[in-house]
């Protein structure tokens, strides 16, 4: 088990794993670029060996990407659905160049096709990522593989942002896996999220019961990263506000069950609560650990 947290890459990308450390941070996740849009500059070769080079520097684990947060897989507007297939495709080719280990996205909201038609639009979306370009000398492939896996992540389902059940994430997975092949994408298991959406992890009976129900549903293997965030929000709310350690609707109990129930499975950590007081989650966290 590694403990991290969002890091900002304010003064270039490289900057990154040093501000981690400085937080006591074992492994950590950034925006590549501001995650609102705004135009996207690639990261050239030198720049990501003085990244890699300085996570060496400071012993520190896996680094995950995040998407920005526009991305919609269902949007009925091109501009919108071909741009987030190209950030995300953008997004597995800088992963692979800084040797990261995931990129976490967010799938996007059924509010312009309805349900039915969105869902089917989405993993059309996801395969379109992983489509060999036609100009590439691999053209004879359909579709490619990243070293780098994509994780899509379990949302608070809000209006109708869709992820947010296990029985979806476990749909989008297998219909896309059936067309480009396995093993390519993974979940990011965000806690505040999956708690606003339902999923009860506030005790020890409940939070056995909800990873069981995962394990039945996704599968537990798919986690390859936990977003460990308290919720300032209700069960089952619909609304994704972040809390401190401790200071939410799950608790410190829930917290340290969740971080029970999933010691075995050697996964990483990350923080995204409220910056005043990240460096001490991260330490709560330690302390659990060590």
């Amino acid at each position: 088990m590694k403990f991290g947290l969002h890091v900002s890459i304010e003064g270039g990308i490289e900057k990154a794993p040093a501000r981690a450390f400085d937080f006591g941070a074992e492994c950590f996740q950034i925006f590549s670029r501001s995650p609102h849009g705004g135009k996207f500059k690639k990261i050239d070769k030198g720049v990501a060996e003085e990244f890699r080079a300085e996570c060496k520097k400071y012993k520190l684990g896996n680094c995950y990407l995040h998407t920005p947060y526009y991305i919609n897989l269902a949007s009925d507007n091109n501009r919108i659905y071909y741009g987030s297939i190209s950030a995300i495709r953008d997004e597995l080719e800088i992963a692979d160049l800084l040797g990261a280990s995931g990129v976490v996205t967010h799938l996007g909201s059924a509010k312009d096709l309805g349900k039915t038609e969105a869902k089917k639009k989405l993993v059309e979306g996801l395969c379109k990522i992983f489509e060999v370009p036609s100009s590439s000398k691999d053209a004879k492939k359909k579709y490619q593989r990243f070293q780098t896996k994509l994780l899509l992540e379990i949302t608070a389902g809000s209006g109708e942002i869709m992820g947010d059940t296990f029985e979806e994430i476990a749909s989008f997975i297998k219909e896309t896996e059936k067309i480009v092949g396995t093993d390519i994408l993974g979940v990011c298991f965000d806690t505040a999220h999956a708690f606003a959406s339902g999923y009860d992890l506030s005790s020890t009976e409940v939070v056995h019961e909800t990873f069981e129900k995962f394990d039945e549903i996704v599968g537990i293997d798919r986690i390859k990263l936990v977003h460990l965030n308290d919720s300032a929000a209700m069960l089952d709310s619909h609304v994704d506000r972040h809390a401190n350690i401790g200071k939410g609707k799950i608790g410190i109990e829930g917290i340290t069950v969740i971080l029970r129930e999933l010691e075995k499975y050697d996964l990483d950590f990350v923080l995204e609560t409220p910056p005043g007081r990240i460096g001490e989650d991260l330490q709560i966290l330690k302390g659990y650990h060590h």
